[in-house]
């Protein structure tokens, strides 16, 4: 259902730099609970998938998600910076298919990140893994931005 919602909500844009929603509306259009919609949003339409969202709350109140227009370049340092000391095997793999999904990488690319940054690879303790992750996996992105 989640990913129902997500695309429908991506179908939205049609080239527009933002939509607004009603929360209440789009709930009531999938036969789902208000807090479906507001749990697609805050997980899939974050600053970390390329998406600023503001949000008004009370009687017609509304979602604006509004799309973070940036070069690759730009949009790589924003995620470089925005990883904290520690990152999952699972959070790598949703950054990777969202610059997928953006084209800000190739599959080829893709395919070395996560080689790279698998638990496979990282062969240290379990304490340190995801910290050992994280630097790899913000120098590996750092590799991939144009001057």
């Amino acid at each position: 259902m989640s990913d129902t919602i997500e695309e429908f909500i991506k179908s939205l844009f049609e080239g527009d730099d933002f939509i607004e929603i009603q929360r209440n509306e789009l709930a009531e259009y999938f036969n789902c609970v208000p807090s479906q919609i507001n749990y697609v949003i805050s997980t899939r339409f974050g600053p970390k998938q390329g998406y600023y969202v503001e949000s008004k709350r009370g009687g017609g109140g509304y979602i604006k998600i509004k799309k973070i227009n940036i070069t690759k370049s730009n949009y790589l340092m924003h995620i470089i910076t925005n990883i904290g000391e520690k990152i999952s095997s699972n959070e790598v793999d949703i950054f990777i298919s969202n610059f997928l999904s953006y084209n800000i990488i190739s599959p080829k690319e893709a395919k070395l990140l996560k080689v790279a940054t698998s638990d496979n690879v990282l062969t240290v303790s379990p304490d340190i893994k995801d910290k050992v992750r994280a630097n790899i996996f913000k120098n590996m992105l750092l590799n991939l931005v144009e001057d």
